[in-house]
């Protein structure tokens, strides 16, 4: 498995989200699930951080990043172009080593050591994940009209469709 196809898809889906979320009729930047959580598009830059946090060691290139102190929409659009253009930009053969590389990172206050599968797997994705959920969920949270095609990409259900009678 390539990392970046992977970041790069979801990246897609970030952005045709974040889309969606700015032009709601309330401003949601700030919003949060819980008070001592990032807010929305901190969540979002996040979560962009982490395809380049977990690509870079993987393909053995020093870690890359785009982000900015600024926390608007126009801000996370121009992080999430160039992330995905410097990953789209990394050759398949980069990755070829992947089999014997290790990776050391840190985890909050831990200090970890990974063989490069476990720490795309283990940590780079479920990171990625995580920060990319808490931007759904904010968002599902606040009222934007999204569902699981709008996070995956692949999921179709027709317009009007809802879980509710199933769940009763």
């Amino acid at each position: 498995m390539i990392p970046t196809n992977v970041f790069i898809h979801y990246l897609n889906q970030l952005n045709q989200l974040l889309i969606k979320i700015e032009s709601y009729e309330k401003d949601l930047s700030s919003e949060r699930l819980y008070f001592n959580m990032f807010p929305l598009l901190q969540q979002a830059k996040t979560a962009i951080s982490f395809s380049l946090r977990c690509s870079c060691p993987l393909a053995e290139r020093e870690i890359v990043s785009f982000s900015d102190n600024n926390y608007t929409f126009a801000s996370v659009f121009a992080e999430l172009e160039k992330t995905q253009n410097y990953l789209s930009s990394i050759p398949d053969a980069e990755f070829r080593h992947m089999e014997i590389a290790r990776v050391s990172t840190a985890a909050g206050f831990a200090d970890l050591k990974f063989n490069a599968e476990d720490y795309f797997i283990m940590y780079g994705l479920p990171n990625f994940f995580f920060h990319y959920s808490m931007v759904y969920a904010i968002a599902r949270q606040a009222g934007v009209e999204i569902g699981k095609s709008d996070f995956d990409g692949f999921h179709k259900y027709p317009l009007g469709f809802t879980f509710t009678d199933e769940c009763d």
